[in-house]
């Protein structure tokens, strides 16, 4: 079949159409390949991966995230200079003290070229491995699962992370490709790894904590050409691992009056249950309701850190273990947000997960 032919032409039109419109081509569903997908996509404008968790030393409980950013730069694809900036790696890392009830977090950002002499950074195109001076994570296969090594050095933290897959891939929306809007361009490729379990230690201002064996981790990667609705301001996130194995994801983007532009996510039930089958929530399944807000000092961004959610695996509330959970990234990539530790409780009021809360938006609209 040539371009000549009428579906194909249509078809042609139609997309040309919605580049010169929104900048950014649709991304068609496909099936995601392992382990190519676990690595770098430099062609797709925005992509991400990003490991949420929780673990405890002694009666300390911490919460922690690392996440590392790859954003194209447009201008300089066609450049053939060795110092031209292909590739902007971003990254933010975080760890919430729950006994003294303090977020530590720190950011970092570099170039990358392709040019192995010059560059600080680099993401891997055939596997999960991405350097941004001294902050990496790295994926490598073993007897016991995936398992993922992060290394971080910040100004008041570092964290030595090993987080190990217990469970398959979780491929969100239709079969990895996630709708995130009603416009064609709005859509994801997206999977998650929820129930990592974590080894290793965190350092907070010289005082090193060796991690017991029971914490739980989530890990995100995502990629797109255009992500948000043009009247979205920001959206509303959970990923939370439950203690009986099973993994909820709902989120829903938001305009500025606070209506959902659109609403999705996933449950995974736990596979011993023997129910190890995934629900994929539809447009209009999920609905987020405040229930208690919390006004940040520094930003005066007035956050819901306590929600009721509605979902078709059921009823849940969500609630923040520390209110300020708030990350001013302004120095990377330019937004202030809130991401914390939450804690999950069904119906009946029982306690039933926990995983990472994410808010942006709230500080002045999201750009990406």
């Amino acid at each position: 079949m040539t371009l000549n032919h009428p579906k194909l032409l249509r078809r042609s039109l139609l997309l040309t159409g919605l580049w010169h419109a929104t900048g950014a081509w649709p991304l068609p569903p496909r099936s995601l390949s392992f382990p190519r997908d676990f690595g770098a996509h430099p062609d797709v404008r925005t992509e991400w991966w990003y490991i949420t968790g929780h673990a405890s030393a002694g009666s300390r409980l911490f919460g922690f995230q690392l996440t590392f950013f790859r954003s194209r730069v447009d201008a300089t694809q066609g450049m053939a200079s060795r110092l031209a900036a292909k590739q902007l790696i971003f990254a933010h890392a975080a760890v919430t003290d729950v006994k003294n009830r303090k977020l530590w977090h720190d950011q970092r950002i570099a170039r990358a070229s392709g040019d192995a002499d010059l560059d600080q950074a680099h993401s891997s195109e055939r596997d999960t491995d991405i350097v941004l001076r001294d902050w990496t994570l790295q994926r490598q296969n073993s007897p016991a699962g995936d398992v993922y090594s992060a290394q971080v050095q910040a100004g008041d933290f570092q964290l030595a992370l090993q987080f190990t897959a217990r469970q398959p891939v979780l491929l969100q929306g239709e079969q990895g490709w996630s709708r995130k809007g009603p416009e064609p361009t709005q859509a994801s490729y997206y999977y998650s790894q929820p129930q990592l379990a974590v080894r290793g230690s965190i350092t907070l201002q010289g005082q090193r904590h060796a991690l017991d064996a029971t914490g739980s981790a989530w890990l995100d990667h995502e990629w797109s050409e255009a992500l948000l609705h043009p009247d979205a301001v920001g959206w509303d996130w959970i990923g939370i691992n439950l203690f009986d194995g099973s993994a909820l994801t709902a989120f829903r983007l938001r305009d500025k009056s606070g209506q959902a532009l659109w609403d999705g996510g996933s449950f995974r039930a736990a596979p011993q249950t023997g129910q190890a089958h995934v629900r994929i929530f539809q447009r209009g399944e999920v609905s987020f309701t405040p229930q208690r807000r919390w006004r940040s000092p520094a930003s005066q961004a007035n956050y819901p850190v306590e929600w009721t959610l509605q979902t078709p695996a059921g009823l849940f509330h969500v609630k923040a273990l520390v209110d300020n959970q708030e990350l001013d990234s302004r120095a990377s990539t330019g937004a202030i947000y809130w991401e914390g530790l939450s804690d999950l409780f069904d119906s009946q009021g029982r306690h039933v997960g926990r995983g990472y809360l994410e808010m942006t938006g709230y500080a002045g609209a999201l750009r990406m």
